[in-house]
């Protein structure tokens, strides 16, 4: 095939998946793959140069359909396929942080799971945690006391909010809090989806003594609905190696420590 034809097969193609992408919300490699006869690298090329042009969001496997003006609430099962590989990296690192007898929280939300899967599960630590996922990853370990805040569970992300559980906080006073946010906005600060897990997140810091984000770094410089807290409350930001490079030293000139996964 001379140079003109590949070009305009490949525009045809990434026209065609974008098409697909419009009509079904996502796609997938294999099926892309088989579909135009091309290889998996191939497709994975092309759904890397689209998310590079914020046209979709690539999650194992595949890609979703990217929302562009504020953060989507997606259910937590298809987060978790949003840049998982990312995730599972910053969840490791961030479960460095936790000491030995450290009373900590851990937030609900898919890359907050990954730190409490990477636990040093032979320490002895207080967990406060209102996810229900986090709840059963942790029930099996013996030396790791769980607390639960009251609260409403709400379904998208598993999760206990509302009056009660913000009461139950006022309760406590840990050393480090773990929280994850869909959007940090570099003036502004930390973003949600929910305007009750917002509410729910600001009681957290409050209590905390150190605030760590963990976030991948397609969460920088986006909003979503609902603020939690300015850059000025956060202490630690663990994320991934393509953060951009102005991020990071902004980041840095605000006070806040960078750990990249």
């Amino acid at each position: 095939m001379d140079n003109n034809k590949k070009k305009r097969s490949t525009v045809e193609r990434r026209r065609k998946i974008l098409n697909l992408l419009s009509k079904n919300g996502q796609v997938f490699v294999h099926e892309l793959s088989a579909e135009f006869n091309v290889s998996e690298v191939t497709i994975r090329n092309d759904l890397d140069m689209f998310e590079s042009k914020k046209l979709l969001i690539r999650s194992r496997g595949g890609a979703m359909k990217y929302e562009s003006s504020v953060g989507t609430d997606y259910l937590i099962t298809d987060k978790d396929k949003i840049h998982y590989a990312e995730k599972v990296k910053i969840g490791k690192m961030a479960a460095t942080l936790v000491n030995d007898g450290d009373t900590i929280i851990i937030d609900s939300g898919t890359t907050t799971l990954e730190v409490a899967k990477n636990l040093n599960t032979d320490y002895n630590i207080n967990i406060i945690t209102n996810a229900v996922n986090i709840v059963n990853q942790l029930l099996k370990f013996s030396n790791i006391n769980i607390i639960v805040p009251g609260g409403i569970i709400r379904k998208n992300s598993h999760s206990l909010i509302g009056p009660l559980a913000e009461k139950s906080l006022a309760n406590f006073y840990v050393d480090k809090v773990f929280i994850g946010v869909d959007g940090f906005d570099m003036s502004l600060g930390a973003f949600t989806p929910n305007i009750e897990e917002a509410s729910l997140n600001q009681c957290m810091i409050e209590i905390a003594k150190e605030v760590i984000l963990v976030t991948d770094s397609s969460k920088f410089n986006r909003k979503s609905l609902a603020f939690i807290c300015p850059p000025s409350k956060i202490d630690i930001v663990v994320t991934d190696d393509k953060i951009d490079n102005e991020v990071k030293r902004q980041l840095t000139e605000m006070g806040i420590k960078v750990v990249i996964a």
